[in-house]
């Protein structure tokens, strides 16, 4: 593994816990009426791009196995989705959390670096060309997208961010290139202006984290909180919203 400072990770955390958590409590618990009723389309957005960047880094420069770490991910939605669904929300109840988003993306990422620079196949795709197996894996990412929080665009977050955090050592010119699709990305997650903004924000600042050399928190959050944080705080929203 290449050796990096990832000491922006722990700030990254409690910023995209923080936000989450209090965007989840004004959307699903207070509700529009509640004097924070605007955190929800504008500082809450800065949370999915923050998850998806730590995702992208691990998956780019600290995981041995990103497929293994893609499947840690995929159980805390697991652990997640049944008070997650129990959400009063717009969208389908059948919509998956934002935890088989990231996994999705982190896996289809590794696959297809391995595909393009390796020239192997996923091993759903024995015997199909490299190509063949692109292709396949695009359809799956298009019927996926219907199913996950964030939809087509939150699916691709995550390689757009790991090709982005791959070039930080590059020319300013080929490091702004290498943002583009994941800038592009983020302004569609979420309908409205304001939204979008905040959304591309959150994408900035994590780019910047992660080159700034940020000291070392004194409070990172300890491992079991880091993984219990998402299924928990819905278990308890649940709890709140059954009272």
């Amino acid at each position: 593994m290449t050796n990096v400072d990832s000491r922006w990770i722990a700030w990254a955390q409690w910023l995209a816990l923080l936000t989450m958590s209090l965007d989840h409590l004004v959307r699903h618990l207070l509700g529009p009426e509640s004097a924070l009723a605007w955190w929800p389309e504008s500082l809450g957005r800065l949370a999915f791009p923050l998850f998806a960047a730590m995702v992208a880094w691990h998956g780019t420069f600290t995981s041995g196995d990103p497929l293994r770490y893609a499947r840690r991910i995929l159980l805390i939605g697991i652990l997640a989705q049944w008070p997650y669904s129990l959400m009063p929300r717009p969208e389908a109840p059948y919509l998956l959390n934002v935890c088989f988003t990231l996994a999705a993306g982190l896996a289809w990422a590794h696959w297809a670096r391995g595909a393009l620079t390796e020239w192997e196949t996923p091993p759903w795709a024995h015997g199909v060309s490299p190509w063949m197996g692109l292709a396949l894996s695009l359809v799956l990412w298009w019927a996926l997208g219907f199913w996950v929080e964030f939809g087509h665009a939150g699916l691709a977050l995550v390689p757009a961010l790991m090709l982005a955090l791959s070039y930080r050592a590059a020319s300013p010119v080929r490091r702004w290139r290498a943002h583009l699709p994941a800038l592009a990305l983020v302004a569609l997650l979420n309908p409205g202006l304001q939204a979008s903004l905040f959304a591309l924000a959150g994408v900035a600042l994590a780019l910047a984290m992660a080159g700034a050399g940020l000291p070392r928190l004194p409070w990172p959050l300890p491992r079991w909180l880091w993984r219990a944080w998402y299924p928990g705080h819905f278990a308890l929203l649940a709890l709140l919203l059954w009272d």
